[in-house]
């Protein structure tokens, strides 16, 4: 976890919350329990909200929409797509296979990878993408465990996606939710976490199938399809 703390001239300090307990017992002090926090005075800054930091620093910046949009709908598509194709190489009964990383299996794990974008995105009608919105989801899909029914729900989603983000709907784009990724966000800002987020789980889907299952991967998503989509360093 990581936090943002101002002092009185907004000058930031930047603190790691696994290790800098001082910073973990202010933030605590003050009532404050989720990360990635902005503190300007006092006014409290929950998760990457852009337009909120943007005044309350007084910054002189631009954010550019359209273009974020643009970028967002076609890699999208192409890690939708990319999932949506590892599927498709698998029998069901290796998407049966439990994963090494977590109690789940490798079909519970792309569905992870491809129902997240769709909660984002829903997240514009309803505000939130909390722990209840993912769990009710991940209840909701449990009886789709072939490769069948999972390919047919990731064309759903990517259409959706797509449909989304050429919406030109800013309105909704900009509405702020409550995300358990990310704090208080703008929807558009949800789907470019989100977008991180599947795009590692899809990476860690291709070495389950490579290491674990044997599998040589046809037209995976290369790095050059997933540049500018930031991921951690560490695949688990």
């Amino acid at each position: 976890m990581e936090a943002f703390l101002t002092s009185n001239s907004v000058q930031f300090e930047h603190h790691d919350l696994a290790t800098d307990r001082d910073a973990l017992e202010y933030l605590r002090a003050k009532g404050i329990t989720t990360a990635p926090v902005t503190i300007v005075d006092d006014e409290v800054i929950i998760g990457y909200y852009p337009k909120k930091l943007i005044s309350s620093l007084k910054l002189n910046v631009k954010v550019d929409l359209g273009a974020n949009v643009d970028w967002l709908a076609t890699k999208y598509d192409i890690v939708l797509s990319a999932a949506i194709r590892a599927v498709r190489q698998l029998s069901d009964t290796q998407l049966g296979k439990e994963v090494t990383w977590r109690p789940q299996t490798l079909g519970q794990h792309m569905l992870h990878v491809l129902s997240f974008p769709a909660l984002a995105l829903r997240s514009a009608e309803h505000g939130s993408m909390s722990l209840e919105d993912m769990r009710a989801s991940t209840e909701a899909l449990e009886w789709m465990a072939t490769v069948e029914a999972i390919c047919r729900y990731g064309e759903q989603v990517r259409s959706e996606v797509a449909s989304f983000l050429t919406s030109r709907n800013t309105d909704a784009f900009e509405r702020v939710v409550n995300s358990h990724y990310g704090g208080e966000v703008t929807v558009l800002d949800l789907m470019t976490i989100i977008l991180r987020h599947s795009t590692h789980h899809l990476k860690q889907a291709y070495h389950f199938m490579e290491n674990n299952l044997g599998v040589s991967l046809k037209d995976p998503a290369t790095d050059a399809d997933l540049e500018g989509i930031a991921t951690p360093t560490e695949l688990f």
